[in-house]
């Protein structure tokens, strides 16, 4: 199963250099054994390869509302795994020991996709999840994965930065059942100082999804203080989703922890999180959320027309599950967007690290 697997989204140059097309940075690979900025993607010969091909850091069964995923199949469980490497260059990483790994590539355990479509319906899965590092740096290990999901029933969900080229995008969504999107701030001063990207190709990628695919999305921001979590940015952002994508499409804000490069900034203050929600209320959002913190209240899935509290959760557990099979509200009849079974799924708030293979 190991061995060299060539990438897709490439082309050489005039000058003899193979050009990397899978995301916005085009990296230029010039010598033999020459890395783009994600690590992962490396050129062999006159090839490019996808050296984390067929490994995984690990997996672990998760809630769907982890990733998270509030209207996506409450409930469930989900087989989550990540490889190494990332095409972002985020200062407030939370996962850095995989995103920014350059080793690891080695110590990862042998995973082919069919095994990881088996081992979802052996745990009886609801879905798999790529996650934990950024799904586009594995993006052809990801789809061929997700092809032998799909064979066996099994759904997939993408947890990325967003950050991907145009025709990358076409086949990666086409493949996905739901993304949950990293809309890190709304400024473009933010993408390049603190993540060494731009605003404008996740802004692409967020319309793509929403209106030219049929995965379902739903956003984090992550509120890191001092630096995207003004007012006027947050109201920008809020609008923006609003306008552009439609005001039932989920908005998760995420409370900053001191990581990576900037540990000397404070964790985010629980009024911030509690103030964009409100943003996001005002702006004409239906579904906004708080996460990294225990709030029922930013937890729970409010019925937009009536108010009525439908899907009630403490951290990833459900309490209370009011929606009728066809995803509505028994109070008021109003359509609740989103992925819904016939009820919730138990999971609960589990964790539990699996073997796969």
């Amino acid at each position: 199963m190991s061995g060299r697997h060539v990438a897709r989204y490439w082309r050489r140059g005039d000058d003899g250099a193979i050009v990397c097309e899978l995301c916005p940075r085009e990296c230029r690979l010039t010598r033999d054994e020459q890395r783009g900025l994600c690590y992962v993607r490396q050129r062999q010969g006159n090839e490019l390869i996808q050296s984390t091909w067929g490994r995984s850091s690990g997996f672990c069964i998760d809630p769907i509302e982890k990733k998270p995923l509030n209207h996506f199949f409450p409930g469930s469980s989900v087989l989550s795994f990540g490889t190494a490497g990332c095409n972002l260059s985020c200062l407030f990483c939370q996962n850095a020991e995989l995103s920014h790994a350059r080793e690891s590539d080695r110590l990862l355990e042998e995973a082919p996709p069919e095994a990881i479509a088996h081992a979802a319906r052996k745990y009886r899965c609801r879905s798999v999840a790529f996650t934990y590092n950024d799904p586009v740096v594995f993006a052809e290990y990801a789809m061929e994965t997700a092809d032998h999901c799909r064979k066996l029933g099994i759904l997939t969900v993408a947890v990325t930065a967003g950050y991907m080229s145009p025709e990358a995008r076409r086949d990666f969504y086409g493949r996905m059942d739901a993304a949950n999107v990293d809309l890190k701030g709304f400024s473009d001063r933010f993408y390049r100082e603190l993540t060494g990207a731009r605003l404008q190709p996740v802004l692409d990628t967020l319309r793509y999804i929403r209106h030219e695919s049929s995965t379902w999305l739903e956003i984090t921001t992550l509120l890191i203080p001092g630096q995207n979590d003004s007012d006027e940015e947050l109201t920008l952002l809020c609008r923006w989703i609003a306008t552009e994508l439609g005001p039932e499409v989920p908005l998760h804000f995420s409370a900053f922890h001191p990581a990576h490069k900037l540990l000397g900034v404070p964790p985010t203050p629980f009024a911030t999180l509690t103030r964009a929600r409100e943003i996001g209320r005002r702006a004409g959002l239906h579904y906004v959320y708080t996460g990294n913190v225990h709030d029922p209240d930013g937890d729970t899935t409010f019925c937009p027309a009536c108010g009525e509290a439908l899907i009630v959760r403490d951290w990833y557990e459900i309490r209370k599950y009011r929606l009728t099979p066809e995803g509505r509200c028994p109070g008021c009849g109003g359509e609740i967007a989103g992925r819904f079974g016939a009820a919730a799924g138990d999971f609960g708030n589990r964790r539990m690290p699996v073997e796969v293979g």
